[in-house]
């Protein structure tokens, strides 16, 4: 392979990496839910919205998925008006927004949203190749006792981290 070869691969990575650029993330999903599997989807949205998405004026930690009549739809997820808009091509903040997924998909969420328990919370929203995408996750409710255990768990690893990094600096006195 030539130099220039793996110089333009370089580059095609560096700008594949940029451009999965986050938006939003909902940190209320990982505290309040045991995520079982994730699902990237696409999400229509009106010209106003991905500007103000754009100017990072969207708010997701409410944000779920509900699959009716064989599509899927997105509540709760706050996209602010866009200030320069006329009220005509405005938008509602809160309004649902359908998600585009293959027809597959969709019944495997709605069979899986069937049984009792399992929600779709909205993990994160981002950037990939110029579109907005959406991350959903089948997850069923943690109880406040699994919440503790989870916190438990970081804070062990936390510490073992910490002696982990004394250790190889040569401070273990």
């Amino acid at each position: 392979m030539t130099k220039k070869a793996d110089v333009k691969k370089a580059a095609a990575k560096k700008s594949s990496a940029a451009a999965n650029k986050l938006i939003a993330r909902n940190k209320k999903a990982g505290r309040d839910y045991e995520i079982i599997s994730k699902h990237e989807c696409g999400i229509e949205l009106r010209g106003t919205e991905v500007k103000s998405i754009r100017a990072g004026k969207v708010n997701v930690s409410d944000a779920f998925a509900r699959v009716e009549r064989g599509q899927v739809f997105l509540y709760g997820c706050a996209v602010q008006p866009w200030e320069t808009a006329a009220q005509w091509f405005q938008h509602e903040s809160k309004r649902p927004r359908r998600l585009l997924m293959h027809k597959r998909e969709i019944l495997k969420l709605e069979i899986m949203m069937a049984q009792k328990g399992y929600t779709l919370p909205m993990l994160r929203l981002y950037w990939k190749d110029g579109k907005v995408k959406v991350e959903i996750g089948v997850g069923s409710g943690k109880t406040h006792q699994d919440q503790r255990y989870d916190l438990k768990d970081r804070v062990e690893m936390r510490e073992a981290q910490r002696e982990v990094s004394r250790f190889n600096k040569g401070n273990w006195g």
